[in-house]
């Protein structure tokens, strides 16, 4: 059950519903990006407000084509890992990425209360340099 509520705020982020993204979150979610990776520079996000402007409208406006492809859900419960691939390019240096990611969701009252991303940060620093 809780890999159909990720699931879905994968096929929602991917047709522009974020608000169908954040409705899912929890008031309190701590949501971190991987160590090194030019979003984790306000690491822990707290709340759904910090997330969406510090991670989701950053990241559209920076790589306005960006996309994910979740490949693999593995359902442990109350805690989801998703396997997958980013793809996009940078607007400022018109250089593309191609990597994989790990997603670690937790969820409590069928809320999302934490997130935790795992990326190849060499890539992502490479297409923005």
């Amino acid at each position: 059950m809780s890999a159909t509520l990720i699931k879905s705020l994968y096929t929602a982020f991917s047709k522009g519903d974020v608000p169908a993204v954040l409705a899912a979150f929890d008031p309190a979610i701590r949501w971190c990006e991987a160590e090194n990776y030019y979003l984790s520079d306000r690491n822990p996000y707290i709340g759904p407000a910090a997330i969406a402007e510090g991670v989701f409208t950053r990241l559209i406006t920076d790589v306005p084509n960006f996309s994910l492809a979740p490949s693999n859900f593995i359902d442990a419960g109350d805690t989801v890992v998703v396997e997958g691939r980013y793809r996009g390019t940078f607007k400022a240096t018109g250089k593309s990425f191609d990597t994989q990611f790990a997603h670690v969701w937790q969820l409590k009252n069928g809320k999302v209360v934490r997130f935790q991303q795992y990326t190849d940060t060499k890539q992502w620093a490479q297409a923005r340099a």
